[in-house]
Order: structure tokens, then C-alpha cells, then sequence
């Protein structure tokens, strides 16, 4: 029997938030933000099908792909409650309203399928989620605080910053969990490995140890580490946990192996024999219903019946026969979605810009679709990020290319940098897009004549 919609919790939490949620609507210029958290980046077809026909019949008709592996809806009018009914109904909404802002935890799209991963971490995962739903006391966490989990996968999002991450690891023929705060596996090694038995008891302490320490402005691990430092933090964790943290230095001095490029895009084998996954790059993050209505119908015809969301703003559908992978390819495509990784709009990020947000100083959109254009024309595709502020929505990482709005249609050019804070290295100052296009292409002619 379906439940009343008076009786369902559709108030926003008691701890005030400009982050959008699915129980708490954000206003802007076009209307209200609904973010939908997917467990694990995973959607089921009925479930993508409901996201469709609400964002269709009570909102503008936008669905955002987002850096999270999470889905958000934009436009939304003056019936956001029936918009919210819809979602609850297709089971989008967590198990607890209390925990709607913090079910913050990243995992690989291909966790579980992938062929390079050493553990399969889905399991753990799903009890660190179910502990955040139903865990009171994390509920004071900020809707900003972020978890992530990767199992050695080849296809993993390592360069994000989150305010705990974890890697399995093989040390001694042993798989284990190491850990590290306020940083990412990409950059950093860890701190401490734990047994993969006490990884979830683990992951509660320092949750709760981050609560205790932490003042009301410390939101976020870093700002608390600012005060205590990485190494008082561990001790004071030690202290809570029965059992010892392994800082052995095989672990802190343990690196990650980097991930695969691009392998977000287009076919990658699995695990399973004969299976693949098969991905395409949601344009400039946003999908139409119709999009993903499509998409939604190709998993059931082709996969398992349900979508990963990437956090490279992008849609893979897994356990697809080898035998269908390219048709399963063509359709994407055929569906609107970018399959190739030599198209240059499957590498551009931009922001909401100025057609849809206040703090916006140029339609960045617009602008990556004209740049895309120009480096197409010229056979260049690189990675770039468009942003209409100096808050960096759109990426949740510094870009090998960054273009920060000075005005409407111009930009600041920055090139990552790994000795410059922020964007790293400035080029050049005040560009139209049709400048930015020139210098870039020159610089790639130049490079491969070296």
C-alpha cells in the first residue's frame, strides 16, 4: 500500500544546508535543484524511468549527471512535493530522511565486474552506507563530508578529494584496507591499513572521532587536521579501536596504481567471461528524459536492467554479452550520449554558468560546445574545465585545463600545476573562446612537432 504524502517526511533536515538534496529543493535562476544520491553510482531502469517523468512533468525537463556518480534534476516548479512523492516511490530516497545529506560514499562503476580489482568491496560498502542511514549520531555530518571505497579497480575516480578514503591493498599476501583523511589515493599514501573484518567498525570511528573533535565551523576532515595534524588524529583513533591499526611502513609507503584513462568510455571487459561494460560521456553533464529513458531501455534489453553513473558525468551499462557489445555502443550513441574519447565535448566539463546560476560571469555551456566545435575542426581533444566562478562546481578536481570566467564570454586560462594552488599556472588573461581555441591548438601542433 503506498504511503499518504502527508505522512512521508518531506521537510528538510533540522541541520540548514545549501546543498541540495532529494527532501530539500535548492532554488536558482531556473527554478529548484533536486539531487538524487544513487548507493554505489547505480540506478535501476524502473528507477531512471521514474527520474525521467519527473524531472518531465515537474520540472524543466534538465537531468544532471554530477561528479558523484549522483543524479540531480533542475527546473523544478511549484509542485516540487508531487516531484519528491515520484522519486520516493521508485525507492530513490534513503531508508532514513535524517540521512538524505550524508550517504556520501564513492565507489568504482565497475566495482565488482572489474578485471584488475583485488577485492570486491561492494559488500563493505553496502555497510558503511546502511550505517550512515541508520546511524543517528553521523547525521551531523555536513552534507559535504565524502567517503570513498576502490577495490584496485582499473576504472576507479582517485583524484577527488574526500574527507576519507580507503584502497584495498595486497600486503603480504593479505588484503587489507588502508585509509587516509582528507585526501585521495591518486596523491597520497595511507595512513594506517585495517583488516577488511574491522574495515566497517573502522570507518564508524573515525566518523564519530571526527564529531567529537571537531568544532561547528570544522565541516570537513582538513579543517580539523589543521588543528590537530594527521598523526594525533590516528592516535586518538587507535585508542577507540580493539584491535591495531597496521602502520607498517610497506603500507604508508604504499602507491596506488594509477587508472586507466578514459576507460569510462566506450567497452572494457569485465571480470566475468564473455561480459563487457560499455559507457558513453553524458554531454556537458546534462541528459535529456529522453536520454535517459533510452538508456534505461537499452539495460534491460542489452544488460543487467540497470545504470552506473560515473563520476566523469557519464553512463555505463554492465554485464553486457561481448557478442552485443557494439551494438550496445551504437546505441548509446544513437541515444545522444559520447562514445569516443578523441570527441573533444566527451572531455569538457562546464558548469551551470550564467544561464542558470547567480554567481555565473559567462554560459559556460555554451561556451564548451563552441570550443568543442574548434577543437574538433582541428583533431584536438583534450580534458578542460569550464567554470563560471572561482567555486569550481563543476569539478571536484583541478583539470589539466581550467578556463575561470572573467566576464560574459571570456576567460582566464590556467594549466594544472603541481607546484601553484588552485587551478595551478596562469597563461593568459581575459580570452574569448575563439582565443582559448587558437592557443590550445597551436600548443598541441607544437607538442607533436617536438
Amino acid at each position: 500500500m503506498t504511503e499518504p504524502l502527508s505522512a512521508r517526511p518531506l521537510a528538510a533536515p533540522l541541520r540548514p544546508s545549501a546543498c541540495p538534496g532529494l527532501l530539500r529543493i535548492v532554488p536558482a535562476l531556473d527554478g529548484g535543484i533536486c539531487r538524487i544520491k544513487l548507493p554505489g553510482g547505480m540506478i535501476s531502469a524502473e528507477q531512471a524511468q521514474a527520474v525521467a517523468d519527473a524531472a518531465e512533468r515537474f520540472a524543466g525537463g534538465v537531468i544532471e549527471a554530477t561528479n558523484r556518480a549522483n543524479l540531480q534534476i533542475r527546473g523544478i516548479g511549484m509542485d516540487a512535493d508531487s516531484l519528491i512523492a515520484m522519486l520516493l516511490d521508485a525507492g530513490l530516497g534513503p531508508s532514513n530522511p535524517a540521512s538524505d545529506d550524508v550517504r556520501n560514499l564513492m565507489l568504482s562503476p565497475m566495482a565488482g565486474v572489474d578485471p584488475q580489482q583485488v577485492l570486491d568491496v561492494r559488500p563493505l560498502g553496502a555497510r558503511i552506507l546502511q550505517s550512515l542511514e541508520n546511524h543517528p549520531r553521523l547525521h551531523e555530518l555536513s552534507p559535504k563530508f565524502a567517503l570513498s571505497l576502490d577495490g584496485g579497480e582499473g576504472l576507479a575516480m582517485l583524484e577527488h578529494s574526500h574527507d576519507l578514503w580507503m584502497s584495498a591493498l595486497v600486503i603480504g599476501g593479505q588484503t587489507l584496507i588502508g585509509f587516509g583523511l582528507a585526501g585521495c589515493p591518486a596523491s597520497h599514501s595511507p595512513l594506517a591499513a585495517v583488516t577488511l573484518d574491522t574495515a566497517h567498525e573502522m570507518v564508524i570511528a573515525v566518523l564519530e572521532l571526527f564529531l567529537d573533535q571537531a568544532r561547528p565551523d570544522q565541516v570537513r576532515m582538513r579543517d580539523l587536521l589543521k588543528d590537530i595534524g594527521a598523526s594525533r588524529f590516528i592516535e586518538l583513533l587507535a585508542a577507540r579501536l580493539p584491535h591495531p591499526l597496521d602502520t607498517d611502513p610497506l603500507i604508508t609507503g604504499w602507491q596506488r596504481r594509477p587508472a586507466q584513462t578514459n576507460a569510462h568510455i566506450g567497452v572494457q571487459p569485465q571480470l566475468q567471461s564473455g561480459l563487457t561494460s560499455v559507457g558513453g560521456v553524458v554531454p556537458l553533464g546534462r541528459l535529456t528524459p529522453s536520454m535517459l529513458r533510452s538508456t534505461a531501455k537499452l539495460s534491460v534489453e542489452l544488460s543487467d536492467g540497470t545504470l552506473a553513473m560515473t563520476p566523469w558525468q557519464s553512463v555505463m551499462l554492465r554485464n553486457v554479452p561481448a557478442h552485443q557489445s557494439g551494438s550496445a555502443l551504437d546505441c548509446l550513441r544513437a541515444a545522444g550520449l559520447l562514445c569516443g574519447a578523441d570527441e573533444p565535448l566527451s572531455k569538457l566539463i562546464a558548469c551551470t554558468g550564467s544561464a542558470a546560476c547567480a554567481k555565473g560571469l559567462a554560459d559556460t555551456k555554451a561556451d564548451a560546445l563552441k570550443l568543442a566545435a574548434l577543437l574538433q575542426s582541428n583533431g584536438v581533444s583534450q580534458a578542460i574545465h569550464l567554470s563560471g566562478c572561482t567555486r569550481s562546481c563543476a569539478a571536484a578536481h583541478v583539470a589539466p585545463v581550467t578556463l575561470l570566467a572573467v566576464s560574459d564570454g571570456r576567460y582566464d586560462l590556467y594549466f594544472r600545476h603541481a607546484e601553484r594552488p588552485g587551478f595551478g599556472q596562469l597563461r593568459e588573461r581575459d580570452l574569448t573562446i575563439e582565443a582559448v581555441g587558437a592557443l590550445l591548438i597551436a600548443d598541441s601542433r607544437s607538442s607533436t612537432d617536438d
